[in-house]
């Protein structure tokens, strides 16, 4: 657990990560209390839509729909059976937390009184090991809050507490799986795109860009560099024997992402690779892929498997979008049997005879940028 000023600094962040996360459902002020934030709900408002902002929200371990009452246990009692009473169970628990050490009745004690009320109204049984429902009761500062499910947030970090990164995403399946992993670390992600328009069609830029808006859900801002990369695709097949084509192409990715990287003041960069995935995405290849960076490179899903990726991609809704028909660059002028394991030498060798600082300074300057906010409509967008 955080403690002392990191966790304050942490809090404060995770406050304005919730404001800006329920603007359009919920304008009302996140206020501290205990260990807890408190929102004050007004007499109407849409659950279904604020529960569904609330799981997107990275730092958040767990929230619920609540009853304020006043701190004596004859309210606390009353707002239990209430809602125990709207709810159809076998068994049941009574949990208290008591953090108001002056309330006159200890934790064991109101779990007893309010269990015997609720068992008396509903006829269902205590059952302490594996309740189907559990009554949770928080007394602190002035207040007491009853509940009668936790539902699990995220967990993780809130974004905007650990720094920058950019993440080189593809329109593929497992770019934005990984995007998302570090997202949840607290780190804000930049995103670069690299295209090979006009010799495909524009597809995987408008692929690459749902996926940034379905992303930015979960960490409220992005920008996309959607960066043209053909010249240098050509000029590296003009160039080189076909086998060391997709590690030259991903050497000079990563030169491309870093320079962003440095003009956005980000720490790393993010890939999608997984060890073995498919034949370029070797342990000698990202060694060599490696040396063209300064910044560290972050491969979160490198011990993954694909299947775990894919169930992941569902969950956080971008599977759909990756697996729709597209031609990207990464799959343009590609050989039949890439080298697996890259010689540093020959790499060197090749990228002698090319002008890289030319090439890729013309690419960085012909990018377009697009800019995203969660919720849509709260700032200006592309």
């Amino acid at each position: 657990g955080l403690k002392g000023e990191n966790r304050r600094q942490f809090e404060d962040q995770l406050i304005r990560n919730l404001r800006q996360a329920l603007k359009g459902v919920l304008n009302e002020p996140v206020k501290r209390a205990y260990g807890r934030f408190l929102i004050y709900l007004p007499e109407e408002f849409d659950w279904p839509a604020i529960r569904e902002r609330l799981e997107k929200v990275p730092g958040l371990a767990n929230f619920s729909l609540a009853e304020l009452v006043e701190q004596n246990i004859e309210a606390i009692e009353a707002s239990a059976c209430r809602q125990m009473q709207q709810r159809e169970f076998p068994s049941f628990r009574v949990t208290t937390k008591r953090s108001q050490k002056n309330f006159p009745m200890t934790s064991d004690e109101i779990n007893r009184r309010v269990g015997a009320a609720i068992q008396q109204i509903t006829g269902a049984k205590v059952d302490l090991t594996h309740p189907a429902v559990t009554c949770y009761i928080e007394v602190f500062d002035q207040h007491a809050v009853v509940y009668t499910e936790k539902i699990p947030g995220l967990r993780g970090l809130p974004v905007g507490s650990s720094e920058k990164a950019v993440s080189l995403l593809s329109s593929g399946i497992d770019s934005p799986v990984a995007s998302y992993r570090i997202i949840t670390r607290g780190v804000r992600l930049i995103f670069v795109h690299f295209h090979s328009v006009p010799f495909t069609s524009p597809a995987s830029m408008e692929n690459a860009k749902r996926l940034v808006a379905r992303l930015t859900e979960y960490q409220l801002s992005s920008r996309l560099y959607c960066v043209p990369f053909l010249e240098i695709q050509q000029a590296i097949m003009a160039a080189t024997r076909p086998d060391y084509r997709v590690v030259l192409y991903r050497r000079s990715m990563v030169r491309i992402a870093e320079r962003i990287a440095r003009r956005e003041r980000a720490r790393a960069l993010v890939t999608g690779e997984s060890i073995g995935q498919v034949a370029s995405q070797t342990l000698s290849n990202m060694r060599v892929i490696n040396e063209v960076a300064t910044l560290p490179i972050l491969r979160p899903l490198s011990g993954s498997d694909k299947e775990e990726i894919i169930a992941q991609a569902w969950r956080i809704g971008t599977f759909e979008i990756s697996t729709e028909p597209y031609d990207d660059c990464c799959s343009l002028f590609v050989p039949k049997h890439p080298v697996t394991r890259a010689e540093p030498e020959i790499v060197h060798d090749i990228e002698s005879e090319l002008d890289w600082k030319a090439l890729e300074q013309k690419a960085l300057q012909e990018a377009e940028i697009h800019r995203f906010i969660f919720p849509p409509g709260d700032a200006p967008a592309d």
